[in-house]
């Protein structure tokens, strides 16, 4: 199996639901229908001539658990499928895939810009821990109009960087604008896919370049494993764009190698696995990979399951007289409901966000009284959670990134998940009520 040239997928022209439970491993005769753990850092080899091809990247396998592995080489083509990209490379965690895709075009002197509505920690990493590379990054408003986003682009901006569902604000982001400022000022469009997963919704028909995954979410589903994945949509001309020349100049770490001369439109996907991934060392275990693969075997059932029940609660959630607000991209009261019935047609995830008209004060109170809903800092797990992101995830933002996020003190983000609606709905009413 090749770890760094894009392989033929037998299985793409097969449905979602199809490749979410075979895609990436197909069993050989008398072979584990189940995939092997490849539980080992290392790979044996016998003739000394086929470990240095390896090293060179003129030959396919395995060189490092570090590097690739095929446990982790079954999850990447899996997810690779179901994305319809061109190669993916999975990482130890979402924080790592986002620095590793970034890091791999970015360096001293460059410039991005994101959407001020997204996840806290994205948010940390892009505008404090980016900016200790050198890397600047501009926040914007993604309501705003394509002239006024464009305002911000730069002669050193690479990447315009955004969630398809924004965390925990809920909006859904233009897409399809987003593509026109990129493609327009031939930025790199990235895109954060974590809540909608490949089942949801697909960046790359709209135009997206390369999409990133907190993985650890919808894609694990039960809480178990921590991971991070980025794929590549091969449909960027990084040969004729004077932007990157980490990619088509000569890589003095693999003998003068260039990417775009070797592996054509998996140049960037390639760079991402031997010099990010070999250099940083995030790499995810085999045992995760191994969790992950059978976590996508059921992702069709629960976005579904997810997306049901999120959208009957929140209508529950809407008519509740303690609540000011409720955000969930199909609710017609939504800033976004447009965007959301444009590109949403399947479902628009399970996690919604309120506003407790009380502030503070009640949303405190409220996470005390909730017995079937877990208080814990995750989202995306089929049991149902529930945090309060001013005071965790987005602890670290001044008051004005919390409002330019869409975060109030008063905010509760829920996680859906797949138990029975009415269940969920009792311990709500009972929370909300301090019974």
């Amino acid at each position: 199996m090749a770890f760094f040239i894009k392989e033929e997928l037998s299985m793409t022209n097969y449905s979602d639901e199809t490749l979410c439970i075979h895609g990436g491993y197909k069993a050989k005769a008398g072979e584990p229908q189940v995939l092997p753990i490849a539980q080992s850092t290392t790979f044996r080899y016998y003739d000394p001539e086929d470990l240095s091809k390896l090293f060179d990247l003129e030959k396919e396998g395995y060189i490092y658990s570090r590097i690739a592995n095929p446990t982790v080489a079954a999850f990447e083509k899996k997810i690779n499928a179901l994305e319809g990209g061109v190669g993916a490379v999975a990482f130890a965690s979402g924080q790592s895939a986002l620095t590793a895709a970034i890091l791999t075009i970015c360096s001293q002197g460059d410039h991005i810009i994101a959407s001020s509505k997204i996840y806290g920690g994205s948010i940390t990493l892009l505008t404090s821990t980016m900016k200790k590379f050198g890397i600047e990054v501009t926040l914007v408003n993604p309501k705003d109009s394509i002239e006024k986003i464009s305002e911000s682009v730069k002669n050193n901006t690479k990447i315009i960087f955004g969630e398809v569902i924004s965390n925990p604000s809920l909006d859904v982001l233009d897409v399809e604008k987003f593509s026109a400022i990129a493609k327009t000022n031939g930025l790199i469009f990235m895109i954060d896919n974590t809540f909608t997963t490949p089942y949801l919704f697909k960046p790359f028909d709209y135009g997206a370049n390369i999409i990133v995954h907190s993985a650890s979410k919808y894609i694990d589903g039960h809480g178990i494993a921590l991971a991070g994945v980025v794929i590549d949509g091969g449909n960027y001309d990084w040969k004729t764009s004077n932007k990157f020349n980490e990619l088509n100049e000569p890589d003095p770490s693999y003998h003068d190698l260039v990417f775009t001369d070797t592996f054509k439109e998996a140049a960037y996907i390639t760079k991402v696995r031997v010099n990010a991934l070999r250099d940083l060392g995030a790499a995810l275990s085999p045992q995760n990979a191994f969790l992950l693969h059978n976590g996508l075997e059921t992702l069709h059932l629960r976005m579904e399951k997810h997306s049901s029940n999120a959208l009957r609660i929140a209508n529950f959630l809407n008519k509740n007289k303690f609540i000011s607000h409720v955000n969930y991209p199909l609710l017609e009261s939504h800033d976004t409901y447009s965007l959301g019935k444009k590109y949403l047609t399947k479902g628009a995830s399970g996690v919604i966000s309120f506003s407790l008209k009380d502030g503070k004060e009640k949303a405190m109170d409220f996470l005390r009284k909730i017995e079937l809903i877990s208080l814990v800092t995750h989202v995306g797990d089929l049991r149902t959670s529930v945090l309060h992101p001013a005071t965790t995830t987005h602890r670290q933002l001044s008051k004005e990134k919390l409002i330019a996020s869409g975060i109030n003190e008063g905010m509760i983000r829920l996680s859906v998940g797949i138990e029975n609606p009415d269940d969920i709905i009792d311990d709500l009413k009972n929370a909300l009520r301090g019974d």
